[in-house]
């Protein structure tokens, strides 16, 4: 397995125009080990973004001057998919569809623990770390898969696994020896306008511990699936 970023001197884009939340949350992040960049409108956000590299966007929506689902739309238009988490009040179903159409990749109504939002971090900055690596991650002896084409190479016969395959998959190998819970994989894997089922997830689990062997994937009853690490 590739090794997963170290959470140290990780730089955090923070987003949220009330003063005194801010503070709290960049004193905590620092805490963390994060590196914390604090800005208090949209389009010092944006400015912001286009000026350094980050590792995190934490984006309040309702900000001044342009909120914050325009601010990932406008940095996402420019090609840049850093890992982004909304943290707002709002809470209806237009909105959750507007955070995940704007690019965002997971969502935290306030008001909410900060145990939480530290949870939320490194799960989510884990999975890009593993995510985005061109490195072909060796699964077992003789099977590799190829995160950028999605294939699988199996005892050098190659497998061109489907969309979904290939995305459950990378999510269960950024969570290595650890148990998903099938609502997990399908929140992960599965669009927001996309219709899934437990039944779906099984098919597509079936066909990846075919290729991979039972025993890499393993399905613990009434808890989830976790894929073993070589």
């Amino acid at each position: 397995m590739p090794k997963l970023t170290s959470y140290t001197n990780l730089r955090i884009l923070l987003l949220e125009d009330d003063f005194t939340l801010s503070s709290i949350l960049q004193e905590f992040l620092t805490e963390q080990g994060y590196e914390v960049l604090c800005a208090y409108d949209g389009n010092s956000a944006i400015d912001l973004g286009y000026e350094k590299a980050f590792d995190l966007f934490l984006l309040d929506v309702k900000v001044p001057y342009c909120n914050g689902f325009d601010v990932l739309r406008e940095l996402r238009s420019k090609h840049n998919h850093t890992p982004a988490i909304f943290i707002t009040s709002l809470n209806g179903i237009d909105d959750l569809s507007n955070a995940y159409d704007a690019g965002c990749d997971d969502y935290l109504k306030k008001p909410f623990e900060l145990k939480e939002l530290e949870l939320r971090i490194k799960a989510l900055i884990k999975r890009s770390s593993v995510l985005k690596t061109d490195e072909p991650i060796k699964i077992a002896e003789n099977i590799v898969f190829n995160l950028k084409s999605g294939r699988l190479s199996v005892h050098d016969n190659v497998i061109v696994l489907s969309l979904k395959e290939a995305k459950i998959l990378k999510i269960l190998l950024s969570h290595p020896n650890e148990i998903l819970s099938s609502q997990t994989l399908i929140d992960s894997a599965w669009d927001f306008n996309e219709e899934a089922s437990e039944e779906s997830l099984r098919t597509h689990i079936k066909n990846l511990r075919k290729y991979l062997g039972k025993e890499t994937i393993l399905n613990v009853r009434g808890q989830g699936y976790s894929i073993e690490n070589s």
